[in-house]
């Protein structure tokens, strides 16, 4: 019987359930939508995917799960909204039952710090000239892609 793939805040925990490298998946569970966004392989850059409406979770795992088959992703990333000081409120503790809820895709899943991630995506969709209504459906999937980036940054031996 193997062990369940982790999840956890710690990159090097994560970085060594992936030995191989592989495309990871970056969301941004938000309370109407999920951002999404892919990596490749080699873990160099992060590009915004689709964002998703939510709805029942059982409905909104199926639609992740096609996404994992369909880009072949081997981990997840997950924004996890800490407050300004670093303490966990309500909606860090709905992003680690988020996470909970994805083990049925036996992934290994990494909690990141999403701190500034929305705002940092509204100042370089403003900057591409992106209108206030593209913004809109955007603007989760574009953090999703920064909260990724940071992450294989970090995993791949960056700075960040």
């Amino acid at each position: 019987m193997t062990a369940a793939p982790p999840i956890t805040e710690a990159a090097a925990e994560f970085g060594a359930a992936l030995p191989l490298g592989g495309v990871l998946m970056g969301l941004d569970p938000g309370t109407k939508t999920i951002g999404s966004a892919f990596c490749d392989a080699g873990w160099s850059f992060a590009s915004p995917g689709k964002t998703l409406a939510r709805g029942k979770f059982a409905r909104d795992r199926a639609a992740l799960e096609a996404l994992v088959v369909e880009r072949g992703v081997r981990g997840i990333v997950i924004g996890l909204p800490l407050n300004m000081d670093g303490s966990a409120g309500p909606r860090a503790q709905a992003a680690r039952a988020f996470a909970r809820n994805l083990a049925p895709l036996e992934l290994p899943v990494l909690l990141w710090d999403e701190r500034w991630s929305t705002a940092a995506a509204e100042r370089a969709m403003i900057a591409q000239d992106f209108s206030r209504a593209r913004r809109a459906e955007r603007i989760d999937s574009h953090a999703a892609a920064i909260i990724l980036q940071a992450a294989i940054d970090r995993l791949a031996g960056g700075v960040i």
